[in-house]
């Protein structure tokens, strides 16, 4: 990425070191991810007496442009996993004059760097909830971290919020006691559809600007990663022989709409790629494969 594109911060070494510390880190989230869904999406299918499936890799760079950066979109559409995105990016440009006012320090210097990772699993099984998580590294006159995890149930909804609270509370407690009340209260905010006055899904964490110390910071940023992967690992192999009816396969469609409608109405990461200039298919990769509306 040429420097003209770049905020100021980006000409000091430290902030230069950490924004390189931030990709590594989410690479090599993205490649433990996708090789843990990979593991356990082919387990499935060998007990089941399915073809094993692979990761579609797709690199794209920014406006056509190595200059602006670039990323990476692995998609797998399988029997487990109906369709999963594992996307990562390293990006700068200009936030466009209708947009830059939304973004801290943008206002009055425009030039932005951003990195990050973006998840979403869309399960074959109405038992296994839909689950979304995002690390991201922004700097403008600022530098701060942003993210969360959430999870989308069809069934057994008081349950699955019950456990998932309870086990991001105690991740949340061994970085700082005020996390968990803050950021899943942030989360059921943020994940709420106004025009249908309901939560997406039971929540989970949210938290953005997240600037107070950079090193503990990004030890809870990498720590969210690693809690959610083994979190979600753990709920998809205690749910994934649990058979269902056409009916039960009906209703998981049906809940996708609303998903649908969160992203393309109120998400703040699709509205920030779109108008930035980044992949289309990479920003809606988050869409689910198949989807009723009554």
């Amino acid at each position: 990425m040429k420097k003209k594109y770049l905020p100021l911060l980006l000409t000091k070494e430290i902030w230069i070191k950490r924004s390189q510390i931030s990709e590594k880190w989410f690479e090599s989230l993205k490649n433990s991810f996708c090789a843990e869904f990979l593991k356990l999406e082919n387990n499935f299918n060998t007990e089941k007496g399915y073809k094993s499936v692979f990761f579609k890799k797709k690199k794209w760079n920014k406006e056509g442009s190595r200059e602006f950066g670039g990323g990476i979109s692995s998609i797998l559409k399988g029997n487990l996993f109906e369709k999963v995105g594992v996307n990562i990016s390293t990006v700068s440009g200009k936030f466009p004059d209708d947009f830059k006012s939304k973004i801290k320090g943008a206002n009055k210097d425009p030039r932005f760097y951003a990195t990050g990772i973006s998840i979403v699993a869309h399960m074959k099984s109405p038992f296994i909830p839909a689950a979304h998580f995002n690390s991201r590294f922004i700097i403008t006159k600022n530098a701060w971290f942003g993210g969360g995890c959430d999870l989308t149930p069809t069934y057994d909804i008081n349950n699955v919020r019950k456990n998932f609270h309870k086990n991001l509370k105690k991740f949340c407690d061994t970085y700082n006691s005020n996390y968990y009340d803050v950021y899943s209260e942030m989360c059921k905010n943020y994940f709420y559809l106004k025009h249908r006055n309901e939560e997406r899904g039971v929540g989970g964490i949210f938290f953005d600007y997240l600037q107070s110390n950079w090193e503990q910071d990004f030890r809870f940023v990498r720590g969210s990663g690693l809690f959610f992967l083994n979190y979600l690992k753990d709920i998809i192999k205690k749910r994934s022989t649990k058979s269902w009816t056409k009916h039960q396969r009906k209703k998981l469609l049906l809940k996708r709409s609303k998903y649908v409608e969160f992203n393309l109405l109120y998400d703040k990461g699709t509205t920030f790629g779109l108008k930035t200039g980044g992949n289309v298919d990479a920003i809606l990769m988050s869409m689910p494969p198949k989807v009723l509306w009554n």
